[in-house]
């Protein structure tokens, strides 16, 4: 069985974010980027899925900038066999990725497709759902649980209410959340790998898709930074002002 694993590069978690002085946008000028971590769990189940014998090849596919083959190496050192960029400069949005994506699936015809449940740069938690209505493939989001046995996959993922099983026939799109996996580090040796193995490039038009934003964006500010707290003397002043000046007893 294949695998497609949707990857995206995104601002490292550990950078903290910078708004542009004309407020136009993001600040990624010497800014340190990486693989979305909801991607990289996506990529580790993957890889035990073949490590299981369940799956016989994983393909990393991300669209985006010429850079982003830096996280489709590091999809293929974690343990992709070979990766696909899907090459553009412009802005990207949920719908046009879905429909990249759609492109991809008829090509490669996957078994399964594992993506993050959301990128943490724009949190639309959207893409997943898309690729699934437009390739007509069941789903299962927010999956916290994966088991792949006789043509079926069944999903555990995480309700409101607790927690809820389904089985998908296959081909199936899943969403990983964040206690599905733990992800591993890659190894010095497969880094080294990584560099040798197949790496395709497309365009949007060779996959007949539109990139042509339909979404603008007027103006991006940083939140209000929090005003500094006080500290009482006692229990009663505290009980005194969250009923007085808080209001929230």
């Amino acid at each position: 069985m294949k695998v497609l694993v949707p990857i995206k590069r995104v601002i490292d978690y550990n950078v903290k974010v910078r708004v542009k002085a004309d407020n136009s946008g993001v600040d990624l000028a010497n800014v340190k980027m990486a693989m979305n971590p909801f991607c990289e769990i996506a990529v580790e189940e993957a890889v035990r899925l073949k490590e299981q014998g369940v799956a016989s090849e994983i393909v990393a596919v991300t669209v985006g900038e010429k850079a982003a083959q830096e996280q489709l190496r590091t999809a293929m050192a974690l343990g992709a066999d070979r990766s696909i960029l899907i090459e553009t400069d412009q802005e990207t949005e949920s719908l046009e990725v879905a429909k990249a994506l759609k492109a991809i699936v008829d090509r490669e015809e996957p078994g399964l497709v594992i993506l993050g449940k959301q990128a943490i740069d724009d949190d639309n938690n959207q893409t997943g759902q898309m690729l699934a209505a437009l390739a007509g493939m069941p789903q299962g989001t927010f999956a916290s649980e994966v088991n792949v046995e006789e043509g079926k996959v069944k999903v555990t993922r995480e309700i409101d209410g607790g927690l809820q099983t389904l089985e998908l026939n296959m081909p199936a799109v899943v969403t990983t959340d964040l206690r599905l996996n733990e992800p591993r580090y890659a190894s010095l040796p497969n880094i080294m790998k990584a560099k040798k193995k197949q790496l395709d490039t497309l365009t949007p038009d060779e996959l007949g898709v539109d990139f042509a934003p339909r979404v603008q964006t007027l103006k991006v500010e940083p939140p209000p930074e929090r005003e500094a707290g006080i500290t009482v003397e006692s229990v009663e002043e505290l009980v005194d002002k969250l009923k007085n000046e808080a209001k929230v007893l």
